[in-house]
């Protein structure tokens, strides 16, 4: 199930907020959100219950004897027997397949495989339970003495399939208490209807545009369509990622807890550095705070540190070598603009520095976007006319007619003024004026994505695969 979906909005979550607000004991609002996000994830995947169930249960029992027996070796072989398990079922679901193919490709042995479907979500909900054992062995966070409270924390639907990252030390106190007030709640529903937005209106435009265009094998590649394309991907993956976040984040706000933000106008960035302070936040901090720090950070080994903390990003997003490139990519960039200094950078005209940026992501999205590293090379050795096909053709030239309206829009939604002038009409308005305002817009998201849900089949969702 999406959020994006008919059955999420009109079925299974105002069932859900009723059945939780009948009630003001804790302990029963927190029973009918883990049965719900339990349904809400086996809806596609049944089976793979019973993984989240026992990565929840692992940890839970892990994070007890951490703290039982801190400063103890006890505690030290929780921790790496935590690590060793969740990494491990990570390993074999995501990774085992592409590492026995790399390993017959060198050798020539052919190891046993296995051809499980790659359980939904599991790359943030692993991450998620990692960070917990590792901040209760660091002192961070005290161990969870409730096992359906750990439950709740592993398994809450807004951001259980495809983030953000949420930390326990994050929404603790909201896990032992948390208050809805009306402005909470209003906030919630708010910022789930903008999520909304770029998801159905935008995200599933542009990405029905780019499939036309990206399809080296159904169509005629040019060097402006490749250009053309890409872009309208790089929107797609934008808003349909960003919204989804904006969604969950909203959803989690009308049940009262607060989870920290996922992206902020990253296309507006003027260096990798920058983009990846704007990007995925929540990813990002994770292999800073677990990973880049612990292994000396910028004290020492710096480009070691970078190009492993890189090559694990891109690792992270799919098991395949076109991830790894797109990863180690970013890895190469960011190390060049340390080595060159910030003081230096800074003195580069800012429009130089965004162009720059502009350029090296569409690049870095093409690797995302063709699993086949060939093809990845090809379209952008086309982008850069190296292979002598025609700059522009009528199909292509029509299609950008048909869409430049909305490519102007996407543009403009990637920086915040939509936002801004927004706030500001609804400062000028009074306070009764305001809600007025916030409704009709509410009103309006739902009405136009549902007319765009019931139109259309394309509805995909990105970041499920990771």
């Amino acid at each position: 199930m999406v959020f994006s979906s008919l059955t999420f909005l009109y079925l299974f979550l105002p069932i859900n907020l009723v059945l939780y607000f009948s009630t003001k004991r804790e302990q029963v609002r927190n029973g009918i959100l883990i049965l719900f996000s339990l349904m809400f994830y086996a809806y596609g995947e049944p089976v793979w219950v019973t993984l989240l169930i026992f990565s929840a249960t692992v940890d839970f029992w892990h994070g007890k004897i951490i703290e039982r027996y801190r400063g103890s070796i006890q505690s030290k072989l929780a921790l790496i027997s935590s690590l060793v398990v969740n990494l491990s079922l990570l390993g074999f679901f995501k990774y085992w397949h592409f590492f026995t193919e790399n390993f017959y490709a060198l050798s020539g042995i052919l190891l046993p495989t296995h051809h499980y479907a790659l359980p939904i979500g599991i790359s943030f909900y692993t991450f998620q339970t990692l960070s917990y054992t590792i901040d209760v062995y660091r002192g961070e966070v005290k161990a969870q003495r409730s096992y359906l409270k750990f439950l709740l924390f592993v398994s809450l639907f807004h951001q259980l399939v495809a983030g953000p990252i949420v930390r326990y030390k994050d929404i603790a106190a909201e896990i032992e208490h948390r208050k809805v007030t009306l402005a909470k709640f209003s906030y919630g529903v708010n910022r789930f209807a903008l999520g909304l937005a770029k998801k159905v209106l935008i995200a599933n435009t542009a990405g029905a545009v780019a499939s036309q265009v990206l399809d080296i094998r159904q169509t005629s590649p040019t060097v402006i369509g490749m250009w053309f394309g890409i872009a309208m991907f790089a929107f797609q993956i934008y808003f349909d990622f960003s919204g989804y976040s904006d969604m969950a984040i909203g959803l989690g706000r009308m049940f009262g807890f607060t989870y920290k933000e996922n992206f902020n106008y990253p296309y507006m960035a003027t260096s990798a550095t920058d983009f990846w302070r704007r990007w995925h936040i929540s990813l990002g901090s994770f292999f800073r705070d677990y990973v880049y720090i612990p292994l000396g950070g910028k004290r020492r080994f710096q480009l070691r540190n970078i190009f492993i903390v890189w090559f694990l990003t891109g690792l992270w997003h799919g098991a395949s070598w076109n991830f790894i490139v797109w990863g180690l990519f970013y890895g190469i960039l960011i190390y060049m603009e340390k080595l060159i200094g910030a003081a230096r950078l800074a003195k580069i005209p800012s429009w130089l520095r965004h162009g720059y940026l502009l350029i090296a992501m569409l690049i870095g999205w093409v690797f995302f976007y063709y699993e086949s590293l060939p093809d990845a090379i090809y379209v952008i050795s086309t982008m850069f006319g190296m292979q002598g096909l025609p700059v522009i053709q009528t199909e292509i030239a029509l299609l950008m007619r048909q869409n430049w309206r909305f490519f102007i829009l996407a543009v403009i939604a990637c920086t915040p003024i939509f936002k801004v002038g927004y706030i500001k009409v609804k400062a000028a308005l009074k306070t009764q004026q305001g809600d007025l305002l916030d409704a009709l817009m509410v009103g309006g998201t739902l009405l136009l994505a549902t007319a765009f849900l019931v139109g259309s089949s394309y509805n995909p969702f990105l970041y499920f695969r990771f």
